[in-house]
């Protein structure tokens, strides 16, 4: 027999040729004619047995679709159905309308085979078009089905008499508008609500819904002489094929909510409505989006998509199917698998990882830097190549198979439908794509574990208390513990405590996973003895929230950069141990180590924000607390690693607290005028609102706890001015409702705790002002009633969110109160007073401490020296209120020369050390207390300069 050749593959295609002309006569003259389309012709009918055959069946398929141009063009959005619907018009009986299903379909499927191995259509186009295909077959049958089904059994309805519809959803390449040219359609039926049907029989909803889909099915699935429409696979519904064919919305949600298994989970990624009623089908959508999107980082879904996949491995290896381009190794559902990770992991928090395609996927997995650019194109570049292998495999003889030929005929056939010159040369493309993507599912999916070496095993016994004490103190200090016998006491605690002893099997399994894994890289680390009991009560705090040990287990860089932190800082490893959903930040040491800068801050927190319901005030308060504790921790953590200069690490924090607080004015502005309307006489752009920020918030000063200082101003000048809405209020209560919410959303405490602890007591008349006070009595209060006090306080005063109206109209009046004319003495006099009174109250210096805020010397006294030259010599040079922070308040003071013998510059330098101190004790989780012999130099610089600026 001659070994198959191109030209043996050509000669079968004229014969094939010749057979059909001889069949059709005259309807194949136009056809013949055309030289361009008869070779598209010949190579169509080459690589697909299928539609030759069709054609061959119906000879008027070929003309019919060549003369109306079908073949040469896309069809527009709707076009599919449009063109069923004319098809079906007629049909009033089911074997009519099942044969007309199976007709329609076999055109369609030679139009789209053909434009797809003619290279006449993008992969996409196939996809899509096999899609609307089944889209709009289900969604035309149901219609028909359900008026007949109605008329034999009476409507379905609900209590209330309201007519219940059916709501198909179809799972899978389906849902996911991904169909190949033989995929089966993955459908769930389910009804809103229980009831009875109004006809003269009784019967249950759940009885006309179960008969009604019986039908659908029968209609799509059924094999006769005119073929099938869809392979129709219902058993992904609750329970299987043990279930009811429909559920109500109720059952279906207690049962996801119970009993569903992990599986079932990832299938519901792709879910979509694709018939019946659509905005029911849509509120059932979003009733189930928890149960696939967790509001965590959930790498448990890493362990078990690769236990799914070992299974289907060992299945396909059984059954010698290696060769599977969908479910081998480098096939596509391990691309499918890629994206569906990040998604579950990720997009309970990313709403734009809720999509049902894959290659928008990841897209988006690229732009998140989630996977690499290079990864992601080369997983792009395989899946398109493997989707057309696939469709080509299908297109031979519309047989649902994923398998490569075996006989040399079948592989030359699929090489050059491939656009390869032979098999040689496909295989060798093929075998590229698939051990790229091997590689990278690899990377994505590979089993953490210890060492096969002695000294990990040695670990694992420890952990499981499987040695001696002797040995297991030995091996804790081989692998780099100080104190093996101190280290082996902590590890049984922790073994002991309530947490571990209440674990389920899946957790007590992950967790002697990591023992193992941070024992090792615990001991690794030069701080071991001290990093281990901060790790260890993190773990307490979330041993039975086994997500988090499934990333600690399945991100070895976060473990690493876990054991590494808190071994340097145990405010860090405190605040991940109260905030442990901050874990996942450490995933990406790039963004663990840069903090952001201002503009970034607020893209970072529009985007958690931007996909929750406006309404959604739990979730706001969530997002906004995350954002807060993640960038407090890259900022501490860029810090104690000296990956940022540490003066400018309070200008990083005090730009997270203006980025929230502005946040917070939009969402509470928002919410107030929901409700009472906008105060009368403001432009769309305003709010007439401002929150000035005082102390450390408003001179830029914020350390890692400290709390906002703020003042809240509004400018509507009118007393009695009035809001728009339906239920008018007076403008003073309605800025008294806004600050309410505002202060609310801070110090409200929910799971993430608290926001910010917010301090007003600096407003007008103290805690018993108004909350909110206009320019006008704000201007007045400082003008006639405030104390000296308070115009220090003012120094450090500055807008920090809100309208650029009122910020001008604060500046103005900050200007001219700090401007008034001073007498120096009793300027000093005051502030003296002030500052011994609040060291009397506030100084915890002693027993061998000094207190860096308050002790004498220390930083306060520095801040008065700064707020006494202020208000001093600033009605004579007015550059002193350009800032409102000490440093660069010292270096103005420098420049114009106003302290002697160079005092500023020497202020200003021991105000950076104290302040460097004061941030790397919060860090250690240390009080604001040093050594009483540490920074004496410093301190005897600013008790000089004290005594003879603030003494004479």
């Amino acid at each position: 027999m001659d070994a198959p050749s191109p030209k043996l593959l050509q000669q079968q295609v004229e014969s094939d040729w010749q057979r059909w002309l001889e069949q059709v006569g005259g309807k194949g003259a136009e056809i013949a004619a055309d030289a361009e389309f008869l070779a598209a012709l010949k190579s169509v009918w080459e690589a697909s047995q299928y539609v030759f055959q069709s054609c061959l069946r119906d000879e008027n398929l070929l003309p019919s679709l060549y003369t109306e141009g079908d073949l040469t063009r896309s069809f527009a959005d709707g076009e599919m159905a449009g063109k069923l619907s004319e098809a079906l018009r007629d049909v009033s009986d089911e074997p009519t309308l099942h044969k007309c299903l199976r007709l329609f379909r076999r055109v369609q499927m030679v139009r789209i085979i053909w434009r797809d191995i003619a290279g006449w259509a993008p992969l996409a186009e196939t996809l899509e078009d096999l899609s609307a295909l089944a889209d709009a077959t289900i969604e035309l049958t149901l219609s028909l089905l359900y008026e007949w089904t109605c008329t034999e059994m009476g409507a379905p309805r609900n209590e209330a008499g309201e007519a219940q519809p059916l709501v198909v959803l179809g799972m899978g390449k389906l849902g996911a508008r991904e169909l190949n040219l033989s995929s089966d359609i993955d459908l769930i039926f389910c009804y809103p609500e229980m009831g009875q049907t109004d006809g003269g029989r009784f019967q249950t909803n759940e009885q006309f819904f179960i008969r009604l889909c019986q039908r659908l099915v029968q209609a799509l699935d059924t094999v006769n002489a005119d073929g099938f429409v869809f392979r129709v696979d219902t058993r992904l519904r609750p329970f299987g094929s043990a279930g009811p064919l429909a559920m109500s919305f109720d059952a279906l949600e207690a049962y996801y909510e119970s009993q569903a298994r992990e599986w079932e989970r990832y299938a519901m990624i792709k879910a979509r409505v694709v018939a019946g009623d659509l905005e029911a089908g849509e509120r059932l959508i979003a009733m189930l989006r928890p149960f696939v999107y967790r509001r965590y980082l959930d790498f448990g879904v890493i362990e078990s998509l690769r236990e799914m996949k070992v299974l289907i491995s060992r299945e396909l290896h059984k059954k010698g199917m290696d060769a599977n381009v969908k479910l081998g190794q480098g096939g596509i559902r391990e691309i499918e698998f890629i994206g569906q990770a990040f998604q579950l992991i990720r997009g309970g928090r990313d709403v734009d990882l809720q999509i049902r395609p894959i290659l928008p996927v990841l897209q988006l997995l690229a732009e998140r830097n989630h996977l690499p650019e290079y990864v992601v194109r080369e997983l792009t570049e395989a899946y398109e190549f493997l989707r057309l292998v696939e469709n080509r495999i299908q297109a031979w003889a519309d047989r649902q198979s994923h398998l490569l030929p075996t006989d040399d005929a079948c592989r030359l056939r699929l090489a050059r439908a491939m656009n390869f010159a032979d098999w040689v040369a496909f295989e060798t493309e093929l075998s590229s794509h698939r051990q790229r993507v091997q590689g990278h599912f690899d990377m994505v999916f590979a089993a953490p574990q210890t060492d096969g070496n002695e000294d990990a095993q040695l670990l694992v016994g420890v952990w499981k208390d499987t040695l001696d004490e002797a040995d297991a103190i030995a091996a804790l200090e081989e692998a780099g513990f100080e104190d093996g016998s101190k280290a082996l006491e902590r590890i049984a605690l922790f073994r002991g405590c309530h947490g571990c002893r209440s674990m389920g099997a899946r957790g007590l399994e992950r967790i002697d996973r990591l023992m193992p894994l941070l024992l090792e890289a615990v001991g690794s680390i030069d701080q071991s003895d001290v990093a281990l009991e901060p790790v260890l009560s993190l773990l307490e705090s979330i041993v039975r929230r086994t997500a988090y040990i499934a990333l600690l287990v399945e991100s070895p860089i976060v473990l690493s950069q876990l054991v590494h932190l808190s071994g340097i800082s145990p405010w860090i490893a405190k605040l991940l141990t109260r905030h442990p959903i901050l874990l996942d930040e450490l995933l990406d040491p790039r963004r663990l180590y840069s903090p952001l800068k201002q503009q970034e801050l607020m893209t970072e927190l529009n985007t958690l924000l931007g996909g929750l319901d406006e309404d959604d005030l739990e979730q706001q308060m969530d997002r906004l607390r995350q954002f807060a504790q993640s960038n407090k921790l890259r900022v501490a953590a860029a810090d104690i690693t000296g990956r940022i200069p540490l003066m400018v690490v309070s200008d990083y924090l005090s730009a997270i607290a203006e980025t929230v607080v502005a946040k917070v004015i939009e969402l509470a502005w928002h919410y107030t005028v929901q409700r009472y309307g906008r105060p009368a006489g403001l432009e769309a752009d305003e709010t007439g609102f401002a929150v000035v920020g005082y102390g450390k918030l408003g001179g830029i000063e914020l350390g890692y706890g400290s709390d906002l200082d703020m003042v809240f101003l509004h400018g509507i000048d009118d007393a009695h001015a009035m809001t728009d809405g339906e239920s008018p209020i007076s403008v003073d209560l309605f800025f008294a409702r806004l600050a309410q919410r505002i202060i609310s959303l801070f110090t409200t405490l929910t799971p993430l705790g608290i926001l910010y602890e917010v301090d007003m007591r600096l407003r007008p008349n103290g805690n018993s002002g108004m909350m909110v006070s206009s320019m006008d009595t704000f201007e007045a209060y400082q003008q006639e009633s405030a104390w000296v006090w308070e115009h220090q306080a003012l120094i450090r005063a500055r807008v920090v969110a809100g309208d650029v109206k009122v910020k001008a109209r604060f500046e103005a009046v900050r200007r001219d109160i700090l401007s008034q004319a001073q007498e120096p003495g009793i300027l000093r006099a005051e502030v003296v007073k002030m500052r011994e009174k609040m060291r009397d109250n506030l100084d915890k210096s002693g027993s061998g401490r000094f207190d860096l805020k308050q002790g004498v010397g220390g930083i306060v006294d520095i801040e008065f020296m700064v707020q006494y030259a202020v208000l001093r010599w600033v009605r004579d040079y007015p550059d002193l209120l350009a800032w409102t922070d000490n440093v660069r308040l010292l270096e103005t003071l420098s420049r114009l020369g106003l302290l002697e013998g160079g005092a500023a510059e020497n202020l200003a330098e021991a105000y950076r050390v104290f302040r460097a101190r004061y941030h790397r004790n919060a860090l250690m989780d240390q009080p604001a207390l040093i050594a009483d012999d540490e920074l004496l130099g410093e301190r005897a610089l600013v008790k000089e300069t004290w005594f003879s600026l603030m003494q004479v």
